[in-house]
């Protein structure tokens, strides 16, 4: 029953931080959001910031496994590498897109909370290193080349989230897969 109320918490919290942003996001409003008294949040959560850790983790747990199981599902070859794109494409239709939860949140806090921006740059990383393996399976290209091709990638992605978001149109997934496509 304790982990059914920390993932409740953390899922109230989730839709919150997502939607409105971690600042304008009180602990009063995740309590009465989560329909608990404030000292069952407090037994399992230290603070705001262990919320918002919670959170993050919580939302790459699932993307992370979204998109590798959409990516595998692809031909092997470079439709598994371009996939990340169609897979972006699906997030972006989703009714609640709302960009990158990490972006939204490292752009809130102050750039000395190092707990939360390391555990973005970890999360940022493995997107990284997943674009990385995908490379390595699927395109006939040397260690090194797989690593700053990973990278621009990733770069591309991270641009066509941002962009798609701001613009609340798919033009920049659309360009961003293209450009992969040439470069690849």
């Amino acid at each position: 029953m304790k982990r059914d109320v920390r993932q409740h918490i953390i899922s109230i919290a989730s839709d919150l931080f997502y939607r409105n942003g971690y600042n304008s996001t009180g602990i009063n409003e995740i309590i009465s959001e989560s329909g608990i008294a404030k000292a069952t949040l407090y037994n399992h959560f230290k603070s705001k910031e262990d919320i918002c850790l919670a959170y993050l983790q919580h939302k790459h747990a699932l993307f992370s496994q979204s998109i590798k199981e959409f990516c595998l599902s692809k031909s092997k070859g470079k439709d598994q590498v371009v996939a990340v794109f169609d897979f972006l494409q699906l997030f972006f239709q989703e009714k609640d897109f709302n960009g990158c939860w990490c972006i939204k949140t490292v752009s809130e806090i102050p750039k000395d909370n190092d707990r939360i921006r390391n555990e973005i740059q970890t999360q940022k990383n493995q997107l990284i290193n997943f674009i990385d393996d995908l490379i390595s399976e699927n395109l006939n290209i040397d260690n090194k080349e797989t690593n700053i091709l990973a990278k621009q990638i990733y770069l591309l992605y991270e641009s066509a989230v941002a962009e798609s978001h701001l613009h609340q149109q798919d033009w920049p997934i659309h360009q961003a897969k293209g450009i992969c496509e040439k470069i690849i």
